[in-house]
């Protein structure tokens, strides 16, 4: 079995996560003992977002790093778990929403899991169809 980075390499739907991460710096964090919980966008839920503004995040390091780790949770939180919560606390610091929608994972009201429980060494991914966004801090 592979660590969250490598298992999430050799998908190969996550190629934009992956560019992304390694311009923030956190490839080294997400290869460490964790255990962590990511909600991996795919390449198509980063191409949601207009390319201009795609760009200027991953040209942002302090923006893209907290994007990214609004897309991780502490620990290991199996599918099994997430249906029973309301709220996550994120890496980043802001709580990601959760609802279950006519049986589907539902992030922030906008993003649906559409994979989960994939193991990794150090934690275990849900994969995710829109990036999520945390909230402006006043």
């Amino acid at each position: 079995m592979k660590d969250i980075i490598d298992t999430a390499v050799a998908a190969g739907t996550f190629s934009t996560l992956a560019t992304a991460l390694t311009a923030a710096g956190l490839i080294d964090t997400l290869k460490g003992p964790g255990p962590f919980t990511v909600l991996a966008p795919t390449d198509d839920a980063f191409a949601k977002i207009p390319a201009a503004d795609l760009t200027a995040l991953l040209a942002d390091t302090a923006k893209l790093t907290a994007v990214l780790t609004y897309h991780v949770v502490a620990g290991n939180v199996p599918a099994a778990a997430v249906v029973t919560l309301t709220e996550a606390a994120t890496v980043e610091g802001s709580k990601v929403t959760i609802a279950v929608v006519d049986g589907k994972v539902v992030l922030n009201g906008a993003s649906h899991v559409t994979a989960t429980d994939i193991a990794a060494t150090n934690g275990v991914i849900h994969v995710i169809d829109t990036v999520l966004m945390p909230p402006a801090k006043h």
